[in-house]
């Protein structure tokens, strides 16, 4: 059944103060706003953008042929974590006037069967690099919302989920020691936002070995970076800043007092407000363009990974202040785009809005 909702309206409940915006603070009300966002593409098949590598006349599926759980949002990764968005907020408001719906709408996408033929779709040797690793990332930070829910319905669900889980997993087990130099760039490719939730995920699920080859590859990547550019951000078409998230990549991996040596290294000016451009927020001209519109998520994807770069300082260092207020200005600006009415941006919006309030990845 496709879902279409009037999400105007639910605008001005996704607004935050800049004080809510440092403090983790998500009000039913935006829970709501967001879910909506979220079940107004799971079913929505077309327009989508497969990105899948077609080997003969055979081969040519309907999305939902491809993809029997994730084939709405009109790409897969945003279906992932459109369906990462209804896991995490039914987690956080279980008993919120959204919830029953949510629960019955994810009973009937996790089932073993349809997450089973997610997993086959990767085993072919044309899709072992599909989604590489960013629709990967986002698969297993949803294997660790399953995961760490203590939820009768949760527990079916992660235990159904885990053929996806597995294979996904294997893939980037097999990738990273092959995988000689980072991506940098502000968008799926790049490689530090990966390799952060994919560290979240193996400290979750305790994957000792995983969570040793992720620090390495983070070290060896980043750990002698110097001096960054901030200058040459953003990109046109950005969603990520590439720079912000090798920091908040590195607050995971370094103790707090290398992190914060590591820091004054990596962006020497900092505590004086000087980061080139990573400081401002972002515009966009054109919310119907479905690639300017990524503007609109570097702006929330830049107030997470200042928040969480700040959560890694201590209290007395001035680089805390300067990254949470130019967090706060990132997170307005972006939560005032989430919803446009327009398509191209609101099928994923929500869920990186969703990550920023929730405060995901934050200890």
């Amino acid at each position: 059944m496709l879902r279409i909702f009037a999400i105007i309206p639910v605008l001005a409940t996704l607004a935050l103060s800049p004080l809510s915006a440092q403090e983790n603070a998500m009000t039913k009300e935006q829970a709501a706003g967001f879910v909506k966002l979220a079940l107004a593409g799971l079913d929505r098949e077309y327009p989508n953008k497969t990105s899948h590598v077609t080997i003969g006349a055979e081969d040519l599926k309907t999305p939902r042929q491809m993809h029997p759980v994730f084939y709405g949002h009109f790409d897969w990764h945003s279906s992932v974590h459109g369906h990462w968005t209804l896991v995490r907020l039914l987690k956080l408001f279980p008993d919120a006037p959204f919830a029953p719906e949510v629960r019955e709408v994810l009973n009937g996408r996790f089932t073993k069967q349809a997450l089973e033929g997610e997993a086959a779709y990767f085993r072919s040797k044309e899709n072992k690099s599909f989604e590489r690793m960013y629709g990967w990332a986002w698969a297993l930070r949803l294997a660790v919302e399953l995961r760490t829910w203590d939820d009768p319905d949760a527990k079916r669900w992660a235990a159904d989920y885990a053929v996806l889980e597995q294979e996904i997993s294997g893939l980037a087990k097999d990738y990273l020691p092959k995988l000689d130099w980072p991506i940098r760039c502000g968008f799926h490719p790049e490689s530090a936002f990966a390799l952060a939730q994919m560290l979240d995920y193996a400290e979750a699920t305790g994957d000792g070995a995983f969570k040793r080859l992720l620090e390495a590859k983070a070290r060896a990547f980043y750990g002698r970076d110097r001096a960054y550019p901030a200058a040459y951000e953003p990109s046109g078409n950005d969603f990520f800043s590439p720079g912000l998230n090798v920091a908040d990549l590195m607050r995971r991996v370094l103790s707090p007092e290398e992190f914060a040596q590591w820091l004054a290294d990596y962006l020497p000016g900092l505590a004086k407000g000087e980061a080139g451009n990573l400081l401002t927020p972002v515009t966009v001209s054109d919310p119907t363009d479905g690639h300017l519109i990524h503007l609109a998520g570097l702006n929330l994807s830049r107030g997470w990974t200042m928040r969480g770069i700040a959560s890694a300082l201590p209290e007395a260092d001035p680089r805390k202040k300067v990254l949470l207020d130019a967090a706060a200005k990132h997170s307005e600006a972006g939560l005032s785009m989430v919803t446009t009415g327009h398509y191209e941006g609101e099928h994923w919006l929500g869920s990186f809005a969703t990550y920023l309030v929730s405060g995901v990845g934050i200890k």
